[in-house]
């Protein structure tokens, strides 16, 4: 253990778990599926954590982590395709499983609200939602005041929040 806190290993270590949601999110985007990604994420953040003494301190964390991520997501990838299926896979394949909320939303349906947005809105919301940036750190990247891009997130999740719930109506209609 006094191995690592003199290598710095633990700081790093806490910069990574802070860096997570915005892992998963990036995760996401790559799977398009909840549960792919929440795997996706522990797979990457599992080869980073064994491969702590390959990062070099003062170099970009986050792109090192993205990049574990991606490449373990395209190595997964390449994988599936090279296996054969089996009989019982097209069997798994058709049996269903109902749905259990009736407003479920695809991530297509969200994305497409998103880019409804007023740009402005849509920029905050992103920084802010889905990499999980600080307000302060947003509204530096903005170039605005802080009480501009709290307004902006707030004034972006209230019509994201009414056009995925028109969207919703429509498909219920």
């Amino acid at each position: 253990m006094e191995a690592l806190m003199n290598t710095g290993t633990v700081s790093v270590k806490a910069d990574i778990v802070k860096l997570m949601p915005s892992l998963r999110t990036f995760a996401l985007v790559l799977t398009r599926n909840q549960a792919d990604a929440d795997d996706l994420t522990q797979e990457g953040l599992a080869k980073a954590l064994s491969n702590i003494h390959q990062f070099t301190p003062g170099t970009n964390l986050k792109a090192w982590l993205y990049t574990i991520l991606r490449n373990t997501f395209y190595t997964d990838r390449k994988k599936r395709q090279r296996e054969v299926l089996s009989p019982f896979d097209d069997a798994m394949d058709n049996i269903a499983i109902e749905q259990t909320q009736d407003w479920s939303l695809t991530v297509e349906e969200v994305d497409a609200a998103i880019q409804q947005l007023p740009v402005d809105q849509k920029q905050a919301l992103i920084l802010v939602g889905s990499t999980g940036m600080s307000y302060e750190m947003a509204a530096e990247r903005c170039g605005c005041a802080l009480g501009t891009i709290k307004s902006r997130v707030s004034r972006g999740r209230n019509r994201l929040r009414e056009l995925l719930v028109m969207e919703t109506h429509e498909n219920v209609l």
